[in-house]
């Protein structure tokens, strides 16, 4: 079984977001009978490397040391042609792996399940889906120069190239 909900939906200043590329929000993840959570989580970081585990297992490669369930994202930036979201070393994970068109799931605790990929999907989609609605009625990002521009509109370019993709 794999679940993963969300509540508080927030931007860190808790003001309208203009300035805060990052969603935060207080995170429940059900990987088997292990329940994991974070009350403040980077939940925009969780969304995108949740899509980006669509299309590949782990190991941590392309996440860089984050968490599934990062504390925060502080900097997004271009490492070897992709974007990725770095953050501090504080947070909650679990390792994704593609087998057969099965996912498993391992968490930190090494607790293990294997779920149909569809399922993964499904869950994964639906869950990126609330986040972006949130960017969506959000104000228009103040972004601070090109470099700052040009790597957000590449993260949502990834995010949009996956979620289509599995559509």
């Amino acid at each position: 079984m794999f679940k993963i909900k969300v509540a508080n939906l927030h931007w860190i200043d808790n003001q309208d977001g203009a300035e805060d590329k990052c969603l935060h929000g207080h995170a429940w993840v059900q990987i088997g009978d292990e329940i994991l959570e974070f009350e403040n989580a980077t939940v925009s970081a969780t969304a995108f490397y949740l899509l980006k585990s669509l299309e590949r297992s782990d190991p941590n490669d392309y996440r860089l040391g984050i968490q599934y369930l990062p504390c925060c994202g502080f900097d997004m930036l271009f490492w070897q042609g992709e974007v990725v979201i770095c953050g501090c070393p504080n947070g909650v994970d679990w390792l994704v792996y593609h087998e057969d068109g099965m996912i498993r799931l391992v968490t930190e605790n090494h607790h293990e399940t294997i779920i149909p990929f569809e399922e993964y999907q499904k869950t994964v989609c639906a869950f990126a889906d609330e986040i972006e609605a949130f960017y969506q009625n959000a104000k228009e990002k103040v972004l601070d120069d090109e470099e700052e521009r040009e790597v957000y509109t590449a993260f949502w370019k990834e995010w949009h190239q996956i979620r289509a993709k599995f559509a």
